[in-house]
């Protein structure tokens, strides 16, 4: 056991193989194609493929064959094991050397929020998905829920389609603004309880940890302003979008929040950002 611990901090201690395994943990559930973490890490496809083999052959990930693709993503009885042994072995389990990583292990959620749970939802440009999940987030639960959207570029600025989208479905728009993520990095930021991605790329970036530890997924889904064809193929988009996150905002809101431990509080909103386009469909 001590043996495979210590191969897998070994493995580990090499930044760009480290890089691969936050950026996994980052995606996770998804299994991701090893072209695009390539792309995303600026890796070369021959390097990249060393440091998956070491990764994998530590067992700190796993790989599947989708079509002709390898797909990779986290191993994570393994992971939990290695967090185990540190935490239980090595630390003891005190609080005071494990925290703030044991901090919240098995706990429900009624200790973070006493009145509302702050959300916060990403995307690259914060124009069109993470301005919908705000918006629906906020009009479905706005008595339980304190929403924002931001996204990662340092500019942008509301997608006009997505605007009339909202618009048709009854939304108020008027307060609505792009914003940037370090909005919502500094001291006077609120506390999240909850930080999704809603974009492959977003999710991909390599951003600060948040405080207090916030329950994070990523809901990745296709980009509708990237969408071509004629005005009216366009928007087809951007109501497939709509209402796909709507769909997984409405399982969101149906979770049993205060009763739920973190673990399976976290599986919850992992499966929500697994859920089909059959699953999704408006």
């Amino acid at each position: 056991m001590e043996i495979r611990i210590a191969s897998q901090l070994s493995t580990l201690g090499h930044p760009q193989r480290l890089a691969i395994f936050r950026m996994l943990m980052r995606r996770m559930p998804d299994r991701v194609p090893a072209g695009e973490i390539a792309d995303a890490l600026y890796i070369k496809p021959s390097t990249l493929s060393a440091y998956l083999s070491a990764l994998l052959d530590a067992g700190l990930l796993s790989q599947t064959r989708v079509g002709t693709s390898l797909r990779y993503t986290v191993n994570v009885p393994n992971v939990q094991g290695m967090l185990d042994f540190l935490l239980l072995e090595c630390c003891r389990g005190r609080p005071d050397m494990c925290s703030p990583l044991a901090a919240g292990f098995g706990q429900g959620m009624t200790d973070m929020s006493l009145e509302k749970f702050n959300v916060l939802f990403i995307c690259t440009g914060n124009s069109a998905r993470s301005i919908f999940a705000e918006t629906i987030l906020r009009d479905m639960a706005g008595d339980r829920f304190e929403v924002f959207s931001a996204g990662t570029k340092p500019y942008s600025e509301l997608n006009p389609m997505a605007v009339d989208v909202l618009r048709q479905k009854g939304h108020d728009v008027s307060s609505l603004r792009a914003k940037n993520v370090q909005e919502f990095m500094g001291g006077d930021a609120p506390k999240f309880d909850f930080v999704f991605t809603v974009c492959d790329q977003a999710a991909n970036e390599d951003c600060p940890a948040w405080a207090g530890q916030p329950i994070s997924a990523h809901w990745g889904m296709v980009d509708p302003v990237k969408a071509t064809g004629s005005d009216a193929e366009r928007s087809l988009a951007f109501q497939a979008a709509y209402g796909a996150l709507r769909n997984r905002i409405s399982a969101f809101t149906a979770l049993p929040m205060t009763t739920l431990d973190r673990i399976s509080l976290q599986k919850a909103v992992d499966d929500i950002g697994q859920m089909t386009e059959e699953d999704t469909s408006a």
